[in-house]
């Protein structure tokens, strides 16, 4: 008699032991909703296809556009730089 729960006890750890081996739905779906996000922010997913030059701005309108957008992340010494905050609501003046 004790040899008979013995062996199902051992049988009901073996079933147990062995799911754990078992994918999840969360691994299964693992990665899915960054492909989907992806998916959808492409607008035109045959643009590569295309290989037509694009036309509509000029070569001095874009070089000036490119400049500014290059200028734009040179640091100004007019810029102050924002004290650092310690805690909730506490600002420190910088020295």
């Amino acid at each position: 008699m004790y040899k008979k729960y013995v062996v199902i006890g051992g049988l009901i750890a073996c079933a147990i032991w062995l799911s754990g081996c078992a994918s999840t739905r969360l691994e299964m779906d693992y990665g899915t909703s960054h492909k989907l996000s992806k998916m959808n922010q492409i607008l035109n997913p045959d643009a590569e296809k295309n290989l037509t030059p694009v036309e509509g701005i000029n070569g001095q309108a874009a070089q000036v556009v490119v400049d500014k957008y290059v200028k734009s992340f040179e640091k100004s010494s007019a810029a102050a730089t924002p004290a650092p905050s310690y805690g909730v609501g506490i600002v420190m003046p910088s020295k």
